[in-house]
C-alpha cells in the first residue's frame, strides 16, 4: 500500500501544534491572570515587574497563540488535500486577526521599553499601530459578516439589518454624550482619531451580533469570544481618549486592553481547531427576539428625541430601524395577497383566481367567444399509491408547466385541486377548442421521470362553450366536468359537452353515491366460474368475479361500475371487500373438503400498492389458510408500464407461496422479457384467440404456439373462453393444461356452485 508523505506530515504537524497551543493558552492565560492581579494591587504606580516584563510576556504569548493558530490551520488545510498541495486558505481572517495582535504588541512594547529606557516616544508609531490594528479587525469583521450573509434567506438578511440598525441606534445615543465630552476637553485631531477608529468595528460588532442572534446558539459561541473581545477592547479605548491627559501608567484601565486581546487570541485559537463544530441551525426564540429588541430599541431612541437632545445620526438609525423592520409586515400582506390566488404547489392561479379572472373578462367583454377546458389526469392515483404523494406532486408541478407551454400567452390556466386544471381560451370556438385539447394530450403523452422511473400519463378533457353552455363560470365549470367524465367513460380524451351529458351526469352521480353504499352494505358479491384441468377433468379451481345486487337495477356486471370504481378511487376498498369475500368462502369450502384454489383479479392499481403482499399474507393467516389457496390474476398493462415495481410486489408475493397469474394474455403489450423475468405461474390465454379456433386454422396454431410458449418457460397455460366441445378437444389435444368457458359452467353463485361441485362429482362416480 503507498503512503501519502505529505498527509501523514500534515497529521504529525496538526498534532504537535494543537498540544502546543493547548500549553501556550495555558501559558497566557496565567501571564494575563498575574497581569490583571498586579494592576489591581494597589502600588505606588508604575511596576517593573507587573507594567513590564510581565505584560511584555502577555502580548508575546498573545502573539504565538494567534500565529500557532494560523499554522495549525494551515496543516489541517494540507491534511485535507494530502500531497496535492495546499488547499486555498479559506478563514482569511486567522491571519488578518494574527497580524492585528501582533501589531498591537509591537507598538505597545515599543511606547513602553522607550519609557522604560527613558528615550523619546514619537506617538505617530502608536497612533499608526492602532490604526492598522482597527483597520485589519475591520476586514475580519467584513470577513465575517460576508461569510454569514452567504447562502442566507432573506429575511434572516433582514432580521440581522434590523438588529445592527437598532444596535447602532443605541450607540449612537451613548456616544453623544462622549463626543459632547470630548468638545468640552478641546480634544485635538488624535483624540478625535482615537475615538473614531474604533466606532466602526462598534459598528460592524453590532452586525456581527446581529448575524450571530438569527444564526442560532452554535454560531453565538463560535462568535462571542471576538465579539466581546473586541468590546472590551474599543470601550477601552473610548474610556483612554477621555482621560488622555488624566491617564497614568499601571492602572486597571490596562487591563482592559489585555483582556480583550486575549479573548481575540482564544477566540483565534478555537477556530483553527480542526474539530471545531459549525451548524448554522437557527435558534427559532433568538430569531423573532431580533427584530422584535431592535425595534423596541428603536422607538425608544425616537421617544428619547422627543424629550431631550439627541444626535441626528441616532435619531436617522432608528428611524430606519423602524422603516425596515415594516418590510415584513408590507411583504407579508403582499404575500398573503398573492398566496390566496396561487396554488401552493405548482404556483399556478388556482380557483379563487380563476373565479376572478374569468369575473374580470366577462365584465369587461361578453361578447367574445371562449372555452373552459376541463382537464383531469387519468389513473393519477396509482402513482399516489405506487410511488408516493411526493412523486405525484413532482408530476403535478411537471404537467402544470406542460400545459402553460402549450397555451397562449392571453389564456388562463388554474389548478382546480387534486389533478384537476381548468383552462380557459379566448377568441375560441369549438373546433380551435378541441384543437387545443388534442395539442395539450400530446404534450402529456411525453413520458414524465419520476424517481427514476419514466412515467406516461393520458389526461381526459371536457369542454364547454361561452356563451353556448352558460353566461358563468360556475356554469361553465359544471358541464365541463360532465364533458370530462364522459371522455373518461368513452376513452375518447377529449368530449365537447351536448344537453344528452347532462342526463348522464346525473345518473353517473347518483351511480357513484349508491356504489359508495353498496361498499358498506355489503351489495357486493361474488359469482365462481370453474376452472376445469384438462389432464384429469377435475376442477382445480376457481376464478372469484364481482357483481353488483344493486336494490333496483338487479345483478350489474363489472363492465358497468369498475370504470365508475377506478374513477372515484374505490379500487382500493372494491379490491379488499373481494378479497374478503372470496378467503371467507374458501375457509368455508375447506371445511367441507373442498381444496379449491381461488383466483381474485387486481387491477393495476391495487397491484401497485407497496403494502399488498404483507396485507394478503395477514389475510390469509387470520383465517388460518395456507397461501396455496389463493392466486392473484394481473394484467400485461401493469407489467409493462412498471417492471421493477411489479417484480418487487411479485417476487415478496410467490415467495410467500401465492400464486401468479397473467390475465388476458395476448390483448396487451406482451413481451418474452417480462415472462422471463418475473415470477409468473401461468398464463390465461385470451378468449378472442380460444373462440375462432374450431374455423381458424392460424388462430389454431397460435393457440397451440403459445401453448409450446409456455411449457417452454415452466408455466402453466389456462385457456380463456372455451364455449363448444370442439374448442375443448383441441386444447386437450395441443396439451393446455386448464379451461375456462360456458361449455363447463358460467360464472356462478357459491351456492349454485356447490350444486353443480355435487352433480359434477355424482356423475363422475356413475359406471
Amino acid at each position: 500500500m503507498q503512503v501519502n508523505s505529505g498527509a501523514h506530515y500534515g497529521h504529525l504537524l496538526s498534532g504537535f501544534l494543537t498540544r502546543s497551543a493547548s500549553w501556550l493558552a495555558w501559558l497566557m492565560a496565567v501571564f494575563l491572570g498575574g497581569y490583571v492581579i498586579g494592576l489591581l494591587i494597589p502600588d505606588s504606580g508604575f511596576n517593573l515587574f507587573v507594567d513590564g516584563w510581565l505584560a511584555s510576556l502577555l502580548k508575546l504569548s498573545l502573539v504565538a497563540v494567534c500565529w500557532v493558530a494560523v499554522v495549525r490551520k494551515r496543516s489541517v488545510s494540507r491534511v485535507r488535500v494530502g500531497a496535492r498541495g495546499l488547499e486555498r486558505f479559506r478563514h482569511l481572517e486567522l491571519l488578518l486577526t494574527a497580524a492585528a495582535v501582533s501589531i498591537i504588541a509591537i507598538v505597545d512594547s515599543y511606547s513602553l521599553w522607550m519609557l522604560i529606557w527613558g528615550t523619546r516616544i514619537f506617538p505617530q508609531v502608536s497612533e499608526v499601530g492602532y490604526f492598522l490594528f482597527f483597520a485589519l479587525m475591520l476586514a475580519v469583521l467584513v470577513i465575517i459578516v460576508r461569510r454569514q450573509l452567504r447562502g442566507m434567506v432573506w429575511s434572516v438578511v433582514l432580521d440581522s439589518a434590523i438588529g445592527a440598525l437598532g444596535a447602532a441606534s443605541v450607540l449612537a445615543v451613548l456616544l453623544g454624550p462622549m463626543a459632547s465630552a470630548l468638545d468640552a476637553a478641546g480634544a485635538n485631531a488624535a483624540i478625535t482619531a482615537a475615538v473614531a477608529y474604533p466606532l466602526f468595528d462598534l459598528l460592524l460588532v453590532a452586525v456581527v451580533v446581529a448575524l450571530t442572534t438569527s444564526q442560532g446558539p452554535v454560531a453565538g459561541r463560535r462568535w462571542i469570544l471576538l465579539v466581546l473581545g473586541l468590546l472590551v477592547f474599543t470601550s477601552t479605548g473610548l474610556v483612554f481618549a477621555l482621560l488622555e491627559t488624566r491617564y497614568v501608567l499601571g492602572t486597571p484601565l490596562d487591563a482592559g486592553w489585555a483582556v480583550g486581546l486575549a479573548l481575540i487570541a482564544v477566540w483565534a485559537d478555537t477556530s483553527s481547531r480542526p474539530d471545531l463544530v459549525q451548524n448554522n441551525s437557527t435558534n427559532g426564540l433568538a430569531a423573532l427576539a431580533l427584530p422584535a429588541v431592535s425595534t423596541a430599541a428603536g422607538l425608544g431612541v425616537l421617544l428619547l428625541a422627543s424629550q431631550t437632545s439627541v444626535p441626528p445620526m441616532a435619531v436617522g438609525l432608528a428611524a430606519a430601524t423602524l422603516a425596515l423592520a415594516a418590510v415584513p409586515l408590507v411583504s407579508r400582506q403582499v404575500a398573503l395577497r398573492r398566496q390566496s390566488t396561487t396554488d401552493e404547489l405548482t404556483g399556478l392561479p388556482n380557483r379563487r383566481a380563476l373565479y376572478a379572472g374569468v369575473l374580470g373578462r366577462l365584465a369587461d367583454d361578453k361578447s367574445r367567444n371562449r372555452a373552459l377546458l376541463l382537464l383531469d389526469l387519468d389513473r393519477f392515483k396509482e402513482v399516489n399509491d405506487s410511488l408516493g404523494h411526493d412523486a405525484g406532486d413532482r408530476l403535478l408541478v411537471q404537467v402544470g408547466r406542460r400545459l402553460q407551454g402549450g397555451l397562449r400567452p392571453g389564456d388562463l390556466l388554474a389548478r382546480l385541486g387534486g389533478d384537476e386544471f381548468a383552462i380557459l381560451l379566448e377568441h375560441t370556438d369549438q373546433v380551435e377548442a378541441e384543437a387545443v385539447a388534442g395539442r395539450l394530450r400530446a404534450t402529456l403523452a411525453d413520458p414524465f421521470t419520476l424517481e427514476g422511473i419514466s412515467l406516461q400519463t393520458s389526461a381526459s378533457i371536457g369542454i364547454a362553450l361561452y356563451p353556448d353552455h352558460g353566461d358563468d363560470l360556475t356554469a361553465l365549470l359544471r358541464k365541463a366536468d360532465m364533458a370530462m367524465y364522459k371522455a373518461k367513460a368513452t376513452h375518447s380524451g377529449h368530449h365537447v359537452y351536448r344537453n344528452t351529458d347532462n342526463r348522464h351526469g346525473d345518473a353517473r352521480l347518483r351511480t357513484l353515491q349508491e356504489l359508495r353504499l353498496a361498499l358498506t352494505r355489503d351489495q357486493l358479491v361474488l359469482h365462481y366460474q370453474p376452472k376445469i384441468c384438462l389432464k384429469t377433468g377435475f376442477v382445480a379451481g376457481v376464478e372469484a368475479l364481482v357483481r353488483w345486487n344493486h336494490p333496483e337495477r338487479g345483478l350489474l356486471f363489472p363492465d358497468q361500475f369498475l370504470t365508475l370504481v377506478e374513477e372515484a378511487g374505490l379500487m382500493h376498498a372494491l379490491t379488499q371487500e373481494v378479497l374478503r369475500k372470496a378467503l371467507d368462502q374458501s375457509v368455508l369450502w375447506s371445511a367441507q373438503g373442498r381444496t379449491l384454489t381461488v383466483a381474485v383479479n387486481l387491477s393495476a392499481s391495487s397491484l401497485i400498492d407497496s403494502d399488498l403482499p404483507e396485507r394478503v399474507g395477514t389475510m390469509l393467516s387470520a383465517r388460518g389458510l395456507p397461501p396455496t389457496a389463493l392466486m392473484l390474476e394481473i394484467t400485461e398493462d401493469f407489467l409493462m408500464v412498471d417492471r421493477d415495481r411489479a417484480r418487487d410486489i411479485l417476487t415478496r408475493l410467490r415467495a410467500s407461496g401465492i400464486k401468479i397469474s397473467v390475465d388476458d394474455f395476448g390483448t396487451g403489450y406482451s413481451s418474452l422479457a417480462y415472462l422471463r423475468d418475473l415470477p409468473i405461474d401461468e398464463l390465461k390465454l385470451d378468449q378472442s384467440f380460444v373462440f375462432p379456433m374450431a374455423d381458424d386454422a392460424r388462430a389454431a396454431a397460435l393457440v397451440a404456439s403459445t401453448i409450446d410458449l409456455a411449457h417452454g418457460l415452466g408455466l402453466k397455460m389456462v385457456a380463456e373462453g372455451v364455449e363448444n366441445s370442439v374448442a375443448y378437444d383441441e386444447l386437450v389435444r395441443y396439451g393446455c393444461d386448464f379451461a375456462q368457458g360456458y361449455f363447463m359452467s358460467r360464472p356462478i353463485s357459491a351456492e349454485a356452485l356447490d350444486e353443480w361441485l355435487t352433480a359434477r362429482q355424482s356423475a363422475a362416480a356413475r359406471p
